[in-house]
């Protein structure tokens, strides 16, 4: 059997990690879904980060208030396109599902960041859909699919964080 480094997790052997391990994300199909999730949720911020500081348009194929919401006053906290800190918080998911399986740290308390940051990430998202329903009075169908993928993000992480309660 070959030897285990220092840094990873006691009970976390070769036999028991499967594939997951062999990529770089802790074991469990939970774990895979959150970086499926985060995966996308990054791919549409850094979309729209890109369209915030290109001269291109958003295509949106005719569904939506998407350059309606994206051109908003809300579209920014602090002089910072909203999508750069979807995006930074996708991409902190994705590094803490990888850090899990390399760093004891990680393993004991990442499902406890993962939740808290996926649980802010939804909140700001319904809090950008009220905008975007009751004030904008437009729909941007990327800002939807963000909503969607951190909240379901969320989900994966409560359940993750009451399993590894229950242990």
């Amino acid at each position: 059997m070959p030897a285990i480094p220092p840094s990873v997790p006691p009970g976390v052997t070769p036999a028991t990690t499967g594939l997951a391990q062999k990529r770089g994300l802790p074991p469990g199909k939970l774990a895979l879904w959150m970086a499926a999730f985060s995966a996308l949720g990054l791919i549409v911020a850094l979309y729209l980060v890109w369209i915030k500081f290109s001269p291109a348009s958003l295509f949106c194929s005719g569904v939506g208030g998407c350059e309606a919401v994206n051109s908003s006053v809300y579209s920014w906290v602090w002089g910072i396109p909203v999508a750069v800190f979807g995006a930074l918080a996708y991409l902190t998911l994705l590094a803490l599902l990888i850090m899990e399986s390399r760093s004891r740290f990680f393993h004991e308390w990442g499902v406890y960041m993962e939740f808290g940051i996926a649980l802010a990430g939804t909140l700001y998202s319904a809090y950008l859909t009220y905008l975007e329903l009751a004030v904008i009075h437009q729909v941007c169908p990327y800002c939807v699919t963000s909503a969607i993928a951190m909240t379901l993000i969320c989900i994966l992480a409560g359940v993750r964080l009451k399993r590894s309660l229950d242990e």
